[in-house]
């Protein structure tokens, strides 16, 4: 008698033949090639004091880093400069990578960041950083070609960077030692608190004080200042003679804000903080010179005025600024910088020299101390790509170096006063 197959059984032969076939032709097909990882996945600039960026792969495989601008407020100027983030990538993938945005705006006059901006600094843990040498090219571009570590992932940084976490460390330190006291003054605009750290008693018969950080990228400043303040913390002799014979006030980050926000150069409401000390300080603007424009005239009121007054900056060329106001006695104060910086090239690796001519740069915490307060102030550019005077790319080794120097030099220079 015949097999008689209904329509449903028929379909479900069709379907396992079809099944069978199906795994007799991928048992007889090659394996699928693998897909390699692209040689760069991300960036990651969500890391704490991060640059504000956007990137894009061009057509010759490089890889462009567009900087987003600081602007400053009612000013046409702007300010792009501040690099600071994390590639994760294919380990041992060459990755080149091209900065863009690089032409700024200083006191109203084009420029561009490109012609100082040589160097960069590499970490594959965030950690330990080594400096290299970048490639300048035509219409204000700057190159470099690096290698992706073993991880796979790797930090790149204008300079080695320095963090709020970073001083957060510094200040407790501070706190912890019963060399030094730690002042809270104010705070910046959205309400972080500016320290100043004091080391010595207060009434030794000389004072030096001393800012950084008042334009966010410039993080060589930072180091120097940690130097000089865990030297200045230290039980050892010569520490504790330098302590008796004249009081260290630091304010170590300026602005806390922008350095946060992975900026450059202004706070948050678009102001500079190295500029307009010619006059009284806008408080609802500028919160974080306020507090240290009362800070001073308290001191001043008290029978306490600085005797030296540094503002610590990075630029590409690590002179001292020596701003001529109109003012009595100026020749008097120049002749003390030329003391000082004969001093500094005697006691640390500083070398480029200072401002020449009729140099006069308005509204600097060097130029206004000086013009409205009679305070022998400069401020002191530190070169962000080379220390000349160790023959070297810099780091934060060779920043804390210094600043661990600086005591001595104040030793000196106050000797004979």
């Amino acid at each position: 008698m015949p097999i008689r197959c209904t329509t449903d059984a028929r379909l479900a032969l069709l379907l396992l033949f079809a099944l069978l076939a199906s795994a007799v032709a991928r048992a007889q097909a090659p394996p699928p090639t693998a897909v390699p990882p692209p040689d760069l996945a991300f960036i990651d600039t969500g890391i704490e004091n991060a640059s504000p960026l956007w990137y894009e792969r061009g057509d010759d495989g490089a890889y462009r880093v567009h900087l987003l601008y600081d602007h400053e407020r009612d000013s046409p100027n702007r300010a792009a400069g501040h690099i600071h983030f994390r590639m994760v990538g294919r380990p041992g993938a060459p990755i080149t990578l091209e900065f863009v945005n690089l032409d700024n705006v200083w006191n109203g006059q084009p420029g561009s960041v490109a012609g100082e901006l040589k160097t960069v600094a590499l970490s594959a843990d965030g950690t330990t950083w080594t400096t290299v040498p970048t490639d300048t090219l035509p219409g204000n571009r700057i190159r470099v070609t690096v290698t992706m570590p073993a991880g796979g992932v790797l930090h790149l940084a204008r300079m080695q960077p320095y963090r709020l976490s970073d001083l957060d460390r510094l200040v407790a330190k501070a706190r912890a030692s019963a060399h030094a006291e730690v002042t809270t003054i104010g705070a910046t605009v959205q309400g972080r608190p500016l320290e100043i750290i004091r080391i010595g008693r207060g009434d030794e018969p000389r004072r030096v004080f001393l800012r950084a950080r008042a334009h966010p990228w410039e993080s060589g400043s930072s180091w120097v200042m940690q130097g000089l303040v865990e030297r200045l913390l230290g039980d050892d002799a010569e520490a504790a003679r330098w302590r008796g014979q004249f009081t260290v006030y630091v304010l170590p980050m300026a602005n806390k804000d922008g350095v946060a926000r992975g900026g450059t150069r202004f706070n948050v409401n678009g102001k500079d903080l190295n500029r307009n000390w010619d006059r009284p300080v806008d408080q609802a603007l500028v919160p974080e010179n306020a507090a240290l424009e009362r800070w001073l005239e308290g001191m001043i009121a008290g029978g306490r005025k600085p005797d030296l007054a540094i503002e610590l900056h990075n630029d590409g060329r690590g002179l001292l600024h020596l701003s001529r106001p109109p003012v009595p006695g100026l020749d008097e104060h120049l002749a003390r910088m030329a003391r000082l910086e004969a001093i500094l090239r005697e006691r640390t690796w500083f070398t480029e020299g200072h401002t020449e001519g009729a140099f006069r740069n308005s509204g600097t915490l060097g130029d206004g101390w000086l013009e409205r307060y009679g305070i022998d102030a400069l401020v002191h550019e530190l070169n962000a790509n080379r220390v000349e005077g160790r023959k070297a790319f810099t780091s934060a080794a060779l920043w804390q170096e210094y600043g661990a120097a600086l005591p001595a030099v104040f030793e000196v220079y106050f000797r004979d006063r």
